[in-house]
């Protein structure tokens, strides 16, 4: 792909490109009373149960499906869902991959990384050290760079997320997504155009588009908290930076325990076990650090499963 241009058509086209290989995940309307937020109809996008358990895949495959692949196959820096995503990918389309993760990584996603195939490695302790480490191993191996989010091809997958929503859900008012690196929020941002509200949510132990919004350009910002290993870049991408700038409403910031909170709530009304980064968007709701107005239509992206919180090897306990 030649094209650097992240925006309604360009998305489309890769969706076309995409469709025979991700999943159509469903939205579920849920009663706002059902979690105490009175009432008024909320939309779950669930990509969580996408391939590799996470939104990842559709800019995986963006990428493996796009560019031109070196006999040395991919390389990916990655908290944890994007590996597995690039990891999958590389597995169904026959292409040897290395990822490169910290070691907050959790044993969940490292485990489905090597089960696809992968090469694993583990450096440092956040996603900046393992994403450090893997240029240096591009150096030296020549193999194509898959960017967790600051890659055209990777916005422009994640950006299906936006296309496949509207189609399901038609007109919302307001649209809550979790922000790491921002490829998720700066392609569905890119769909929609100013269309609806695009609401960010990030852990206050990770404000990174916070930050940047306020210093006008992305910064180095703190990296840690409960969703370190998927909502914990040093720094937002350059590319979703201007789409965050001209069409992100906001960022709100939510705490650790609001963020367990959301997952106990969604597993526990409607048995879906997300992992912290995935209930994160939900959890500005549930928390009330974003407010809807009355009758305002609000869709939620819940947006990646890889966690161990529900344990099935203990039946009657889990």
């Amino acid at each position: 792909m030649t094209n650097t241009t992240i925006d309604r058509d360009c998305i489309a086209a890769v969706e076309k490109i995409i469709r025979p290989h991700i999943r159509r995940t469903p939205v579920i309307e849920v009663e706002g009373g059902d979690f105490g937020l009175g009432r008024g109809d909320i939309s779950l996008k669930l990509e969580l149960l996408q391939h590799g358990g996470s939104f990842k895949a559709r800019g995986a495959f963006a990428n493996l499906l796009t560019r031109e692949i070196p006999k040395a196959g991919v390389v990916a820096a990655s908290g944890g869902n994007h590996g597995v995503a690039v990891a999958f990918v590389a597995m169904k389309l026959g292409v040897p991959a290395k990822i490169f993760v910290p070691s907050v990584a959790s044993r969940e996603k490292t485990d489905r990384i090597r089960e696809c195939g992968a090469e694993l490695v583990i450096a440092g302790d956040r996603y900046a050290d393992a994403l450090a480490a893997s240029e240096e191993g591009v150096a030296q191996s020549g193999a194509m760079v898959v960017h967790a989010y600051d890659q055209v091809e990777t916005l422009l997958g994640q950006g299906t997320v936006g296309l496949e929503l509207e189609e399901q859900a038609g007109e919302l008012d307001t649209l809550l997504v979790g922000v790491g690196g921002g490829g998720l929020i700066g392609g569905v941002a890119a769909w929609y155009g100013g269309r609806i509200k695009i609401v960010g949510v990030e852990p206050e132990a990770a404000p990174t588009l916070a930050n940047a919004l306020r210093a006008g350009r992305p910064v180095d910002s703190e990296a840690g908290g409960i969703a370190a290993d998927s909502l914990a870049p040093k720094r937002v991408g350059e590319l979703m930076f201007p789409m965050a700038q001209k069409y992100v409403e906001r960022v709100v910031l939510v705490t650790d325990e609001a963020i367990q909170e959301a997952q106990v709530e969604l597993w526990k009304t409607l048995r879906l076990a997300t992992e912290p980064g995935g209930a994160a968007a939900f959890a500005a709701l549930l928390s009330r650090r974003y407010e809807p107005a009355g009758g305002e239509r609000v869709g939620v992206l819940v947006c990646g499963g890889n966690t161990a919180a529900v344990d099935f090897t203990r039946p009657g306990h889990a």
